[in-house]
């Protein structure tokens, strides 16, 4: 049995140390906002978003993304347009994508702008209009605490809210959960309000035209795989990169740099998959558990996942109250869990009069991420997990934000093989780089996930002396 080291800290969030100063030119700056600051005297308040004036989202006008690079989503070649599906896939992918088109928002709100929504949904039957109504509205909980809700009322839409220009160096981002139905057991089922797994029963709910390999010979629409078995939702997560919005699920894996989110499924191959029990210290089967964990994941800049996503998504590594795993490695006692060690499970039947915190701390030497609310088994609880930007030979993918943090250690080559080729990333981390941090709330997935939520006090801090 392979020994599992304890890293999360249960309890308290501590104050950041002060580090040298830096211009950070964040609205709020250290002004009033500042003084409601609860991190402490080592953290400054610079940019804060409560939901209390009125949302224009939903109100804003649809736009035609034109794709190509010339978009004002374009972004690589893992873009839903890539030249990495074009390879892989042949002729076939351009005609599949030419079956449907995709209609964007791109909305700034907050103070000075400084938070930017991004609404994506697609027209499949191409008659100029999306075929759902996703958005992001403002509305009141019960007690009349004004709250965002995030509507997504079909699979193929997405709506985030990230940062309308990248974080700082150093930083700590927040924000408070008050509501969340993207899937997961209700009462024991997954069958609940006419819907499964929070997906409404319509057929033909599949990952069209995107999957990890490419465009699929031989399958129409609706044979392509069905994702009702698996729901989810991005509670605060950072990308590489200053613009995200909803794309195909397969470009935002070879995207990420540390990630906290929700993947509700019980698909057969996530039966061995663990859970943290952080009141003991023990792993349980996820299958034994709700399906409404949360995943805190450090995206491994050494290791990809070659069998199952043709080296486009990376290996994981996981700190946790049930100690340290890489989910290229069997874990727990006799090796008996593979896949994901959730963190921790949510009580969303507790919302929204309980809440859930969610935050990522970057600081001189790495990335913290950090949970706080009712967990199942602990009660209300903070648990805490720091991974260095590289530690034990192990990097955090794509960390450095200027090339002066990196010296191209891990750069290397990556083929990607699909049904009718393959496409090559000659350095994918090469010497000389960068990759800007921006976080991301919601569901980036244009062809997965389903539902909605309701967020709160959206936060930014720097650390004393940065501000």
């Amino acid at each position: 049995m392979r020994v599992l080291k304890r890293r999360w800290k249960v309890g308290v969030a501590a104050g950041a140390t002060a580090v040298a100063a830096t211009s950070v030119a964040w609205p709020g700056g250290t002004g009033t906002a500042a003084g409601t600051t609860e991190r402490g005297a080592g953290w400054v308040l610079v940019a804060q978003e409560g939901f209390d004036r009125p949302l224009k989202v939903d109100g804003a006008p649809w736009r035609r993304d034109p794709h190509g690079p010339r978009s004002p989503w374009h972004v690589d070649a893992f873009d839903d347009d890539g030249e990495a599906w074009k390879k892989i896939s042949g002729p076939l992918f351009e005609r599949r994508l030419a079956e449907l088109n995709v209609f964007r928002k791109r909305v700034a709100f907050g103070s000075e702008g400084w938070l930017t929504a991004e609404v994506a949904a697609v027209d499949k039957d191409r008659n100029g209009r999306p075929d759902s109504r996703p958005g992001l509205s403002t509305a009141a909980l019960p007690d009349g605490q004004k709250v965002a809700r995030i509507s997504e009322p079909s699979w193929d839409a997405g709506v985030l809210i990230r940062p309308s220009r990248p974080l700082p160096p150093r930083y700590r981002v927040e924000m408070t959960l008050r509501g969340i139905d993207f899937g997961g057991e209700r009462g024991g089922r997954f069958d609940y309000d006419g819907k499964h797994n929070g997906y409404t029963r319509e057929p033909c709910k599949t990952r069209y035209p995107w999957t990890f390999q490419g465009a699929l010979p031989g399958k129409t629409r609706c044979e392509y795989p069905d994702v009702t078995r698996e729901n989810g939702f991005y509670y605060m997560t950072i990308l590489d990169y200053p613009t995200p919005a909803p794309h195909g699920n397969p470009g935002i894996h070879y995207r990420r740099k540390v990630i906290m989110d929700g993947y509700y499924s019980d698909d057969d191959r996530w039966k061995n998959a663990g859970t943290c029990n952080p009141k003991t210290g023990r792993i349980y089967r996820t299958f034994d558990g709700t399906f409404n964990g949360v995943n805190a994941l450090f995206a491994r800049g050494d290791k990809f996942r070659e069998a199952a996503n043709n080296n486009i998504s990376n290996e994981y590594y996981i700190k946790s109250a049930c100690g340290n795993v890489s989910m290229d490695e069997s874990y727990g006692p006799g090796g008996r869990f593979q896949g994901h060690l959730t963190s921790a499970e949510l009580r969303p039947e507790l919302l929204p009069k309980a809440a859930y915190r969610f935050a990522v701390e970057r600081d001189r030497s790495g990335y913290t991420l950090e949970m706080s609310g009712p967990f199942l088994h602990t009660g209300q609880t903070t648990l805490r997990a720091h991974h260095k930007f590289v530690e034990d030979g192990r990097p955090i993918w794509h960390y450095n934000q200027t090339p002066g943090e990196y010296d191209g250690r891990f750069d290397r080559k990556l083929v990607h093989k699909g049904p009718a080729g393959t496409y090559t990333t000659e350095h994918a981390w090469p010497k000389g780089s960068a990759y800007p941090d921006s976080f991301i709330i919601g569901d980036p997935h244009l062809n997965y996930y389903e539902g909605s939520a309701y967020v709160d006090d959206i936060r930014l801090y720097v650390p004393k002396g940065d501000g």
